[in-house]
């Protein structure tokens, strides 16, 4: 009888390049091809060693390998579900948005947006916020390439944006992208 644990490979995960290529881990199998589409979890201080990232999860999707390196794309990214949770407090409003956006280079991701007043706001301050994030995300996403987005999000300077046009409308405490998820990308012909 053979032992398939002995046949085993070990593969180092690689984040994306827009990510610094940062070491994610490693991955044991006995055929590289039977990684593809393997999802690896992580957070996204592991990647930036900034401690105010530890409440973001980061899910990379393999999509190659070279050699005994796997290299990835992110798939998901979200707030942490006691993070989410510690943001909500009594006599505020939540504003949540979702929407589906494409890139300048036809990546298709659907964008969850959070925002949390001071106060208990109007309905149609709540759609006004609405109509600012719409804005704000369709336009970044047409001028910028996957990679750039992706970036922006990850690390809040969409959320900022949002956050410095929507404060003139109500007072906030929060505006965050509390979920990116990729549902399709371009097939690139080889």
């Amino acid at each position: 009888m053979r032992d398939k644990w002995r046949e085993k490979k070990w593969y180092t995960v690689v984040a994306p390049p827009y990510f610094g290529g940062i070491e994610l881990g490693a991955i044991p199998s006995e055929d590289p091809d039977k990684l593809l589409g393997r999802v690896i979890d992580s957070t996204l201080y592991d990647i930036t060693e900034d401690f105010s990232h530890q409440n973001q999860k980061m899910y990379f999707q393999i999509i190659g390998v070279d050699n005994r390196t796997a290299r990835t794309v992110l798939k998901k990214h979200e707030y942490s579900r006691d993070y989410l949770r510690s943001l909500v407090r009594r006599r505020t409003t939540r504003v949540d948005a979702i929407f589906d956006i494409t890139t300048k280079d036809s990546y298709k991701l659907r964008e969850s947006i959070c925002a949390f007043s001071l106060t208990r706001i109007k309905t149609t301050h709540e759609k006004a916020i609405r109509t600012i994030m719409k804005r704000v995300i369709q336009e970044k996403a047409e001028t910028l390439t996957f990679d750039q987005f992706v970036q922006e999000v990850v690390l809040g300077k969409v959320a900022s944006d949002i956050y410095n046009q929507a404060k003139k409308i109500a007072p906030l405490r929060h505006v965050g992208v509390r979920k990116t998820k990729l549902i399709s990308s371009p097939i690139i012909a080889a």
